[in-house]
């Protein structure tokens, strides 16, 4: 019998302000409040509040039976705590439902685990304590920033308490094999739940596209795909952006419906159930080695670092940010995480068609050029910052 185990990624960044070089040494508030104040109203009235009181009304309806996971960054926590603490107190409601796992993320949903291991153990560490001290629970498992995975990372993962890991199944890693089992990495310290892309993308990109050949999509031929796996398959692991739920996929588009109707046809199939990421790891055995030694993500169809990582300007951005590690005063130390979002250098990424497409649909900026020179005045500011408080420091010792 097949577990259907849905992960959905709830994460809205804290983005920068228009900032000119005539602002250096001026300006030293970089986020628009206004801006993200905006956005942030936008998602909760067309996806977080509905889609959540969804979920409930069908936790309610299923007896339990319905289940799912979520994965909410820490930076959007104080955004919704600060201005919409009515999600909050939704999620503390799902939360006690016991059909929800709350799964360990990166605080500030950043690179870190690229550049520094330490840094990156620490905001773990801090969404952690923030998920157990807001929902009293205790994650178990853990997702990367964009499912970020690299086989060096599973032991880091492991020993900062974490039993399993969401991960891209990629195809030309998998092989023959399928998604559909349950992975462990080469060092034997972590259990790899591997995003099956296909069934995962057939909702979070293809739901409504009107040129596909399957559209329109029903939940009942959905979980008619599903069932297929029955004989061939142990976890279903359907990892998207929460957003695609009345954001990327407006509800003109038919996606409650859809939504509403999912569970009923799946647990109408006797072969199909719901589990939460905790208990597939208990209940399956390891079926083999999942291993990359270069880092691998959901992103693009490269599945690589290639959207944040791709040129020249992303590279330069990224590495001089992270270079000041040791020079970033106390009190300098959130601002300088929080300019490690990973979202301001997606905005940079120059792809072409399909995946450039998508780059540009989030994107606040007229040009990834535009984004680049943004961030760097505003790092630029930064480190007249950082030089102005250490020297403070210096003369008070």
């Amino acid at each position: 019998m097949p577990s259907i185990i849905f992960y959905f990624k709830v994460h809205q960044p804290q983005r920068l302000k228009h900032y000119t070089v005539f602002d250096i040494g001026e300006d030293d508030n970089y986020f628009d409040e206004e801006r993200n104040k905006y956005y942030l109203e936008r998602v909760v009235n067309k996806c977080y509040l509905p889609t959540l009181e969804i979920l409930l009304e069908l936790i309610k309806k299923t007896n339990g039976k319905f289940k799912f996971s979520l994965g909410i960054t820490g930076i959007l926590i104080e955004s919704l705590t600060k201005y919409h603490p009515e999600i909050i107190k939704l999620l503390q409601v799902l939360a006690k439902t016991g059909s929800v796992e709350f799964i360990g993320e990166n605080y500030y949903h950043s690179l870190s685990c690229l550049y520094s291991l330490n840094e990156f153990k620490n905001q773990v560490i801090k969404h952690k304590k923030l998920v157990k001290n807001l929902f009293d629970f205790e994650p178990q498992i853990f997702a990367n920033t964009e499912l970020i995975y690299f086989d060096g990372l599973a032991e880091i993962v492991k020993e900062l308490g974490f039993k399993g890991m969401l991960a891209e199944g990629v195809p030309w890693i998998l092989g023959w094999r399928s998604p559909t089992f349950l992975y462990e990495d080469p060092g034997k310290n972590i259990i790899l739940l591997l995003r099956h892309f296909k069934l995962s993308d057939d909702i979070s990109f293809r739901f409504s596209a009107r040129w596909w050949e399957e559209w329109p999509l029903t939940a009942d031929k959905f979980a008619s795909w599903l069932e297929a796996y029955n004989g061939n398959g142990e976890v279903i692991n359907l990892f998207m952006d929460f957003e695609t739920f009345g954001e990327h996929q407006w509800s003109e588009t038919g996606i409650f419906e859809f939504l509403k109707a999912l569970p009923f046809e799946v647990l109408k199939r006797k072969d199909l159930e719901f589990s939460l990421p905790s208990e597939a790891i208990e209940k399956y055995p390891i079926r083999g080695i999942y291993s990359s030694p270069k880092p691998i993500t959901w992103a693009d169809t490269e599945r690589d670092l290639t959207a944040w990582l791709g040129n020249e300007m992303q590279k330069e951005c990224l590495e001089m940010l992270f270079s000041l590690e040791k020079e970033v005063p106390f009190s300098l130390k959130e601002i300088w995480r929080k300019l490690q979002t990973a979202d301001h250098f997606y905005y940079m990424c120059t792809k072409w068609f399909a995946d450039g497409d998508v780059h540009k649909y989030f994107s606040p900026y007229e040009t990834p050029f535009d984004a680049y020179l943004n961030f760097r005045n505003v790092l630029e500011d930064f480190k007249l910052r950082i030089k102005q408080s250490n020297v403070k420091i210096s003369i008070r010792s």
